[in-house]
């Protein structure tokens, strides 16, 4: 007999009030993989997994973790799990190192072991003395992360991991993730940033108000992306716009910051470039503003009303 899937949703829906966070939602997350959540801000990333931790109860439908839901097993149902919704909050005024204490003796079954080993895995051995409130918000956040692997879970969910930190805190924690990947834990991230996703999941789904937008490996998602969109800069951008109207496969538009908009397969951009300077036009700049992904990403949320209140 087969092992139930670590977490698996069935036409789940849940709304506060005239609000559909979820709508219908379905998603399935095998064991051992590094599953990607994505989606804008109110897309019902946090709805969903705050049905998971039991926080909220679904209006419809089923959601099983482990081949468990709340109704038959009660707080059961999350054995074997760990992580935070939003971001993981401490005593300021302790240590790293004690917090994680208090945490271990409050849950009975962590041992001082573990707590040297969780400290160690997120590299905050240097830091574990100092005070929490001291901590930038990237160490408090694999402080987090630490506290969730005290009681070695099978599935880690991790809501918005790398949300607010510095390019360096962004790099230390997708590193993290990527190793407790590898090491055949089961890893649930959601995040509303393609790159992220790209760079750490195998699967994704893709969120757009409370919908599934895209469901599927990240292979299957570079197969569906458009081509990348660049921001050109000429020394006559009239002139250039003028030159891409005669090219096919070529998408040039006015950026509305100013230069243009060009979008295309590379070969294209690249035979479009050359052009303009055999035409004595300079070409002063050209950056990709979007990745394949990126634009596709938009193409799949971009008309995701805002709501306002709180987060979904």
């Amino acid at each position: 007999m087969s092992r139930p899937p670590a977490v698996e949703a069935r036409t789940l829906v849940k709304s506060f009030g005239q609000i559909l966070a979820v709508a219908g939602m379905d998603l399935r997350v095998e064991e051992g993989e590094v599953y990607g959540l994505l989606g804008p801000n109110g897309a019902g990333k946090t709805t969903f997994l705050r049905m998971l931790f039991g926080l909220i109860r679904p209006d419809a439908g089923e959601l099983r973790v482990f081949g468990r839901t709340w109704g038959e097993a009660g707080p059961r149902a999350l054995d074997g799990v760990a992580g935070f919704v939003e971001s993981p909050r401490f005593y300021p005024y302790l240590s790293g190192r004690r917090n994680l204490e208090l945490l271990a003796g409050l849950d009975g079954n962590s041992t001082r072991e573990r707590v040297a080993e969780v400290i160690e895995i997120v590299d905050l051995t240097g830091r574990q003395k100092d005070k929490v409130g001291g901590y930038s918000l990237g160490m408090k956040q694999r402080l987090g992360v630490a506290a969730s692997l005290l009681r070695n879970p099978r599935l880690l969910v991790l809501d918005e991991p790398a949300n607010g930190l510095d390019p360096a805190g962004i790099r230390d924690m997708r590193g993290l993730v990527k190793r407790l990947g590898s090491s055949g834990l089961t890893v649930l991230l959601s995040s509303h940033n393609m790159d992220e996703v790209e760079e750490i999941c195998d699967n994704v789904t893709i969120m757009r108000t409370g919908q599934v937008a895209f469901h599927g490996s990240i292979d299957d998602l570079r197969r569906q992306a458009p081509d990348p969109a660049a921001r050109l800069h000429t020394s006559d951008d009239a002139r250039a716009l003028a030159v891409a109207e005669f090219r096919t496969g070529l998408e040039v538009s006015t950026h509305a910051e100013g230069g243009l908009m060009v979008r295309g397969p590379q070969i294209d951009v690249d035979t479009f470039v050359i052009e303009l300077s055999r035409l004595g036009i300079a070409v002063r700049s050209l950056v990709v503003e979007r990745t394949p992904l990126e634009s596709l990403f938009f193409l799949l949320t971009e008309d995701e009303p805002q709501h306002d209140g709180a987060r979904t």
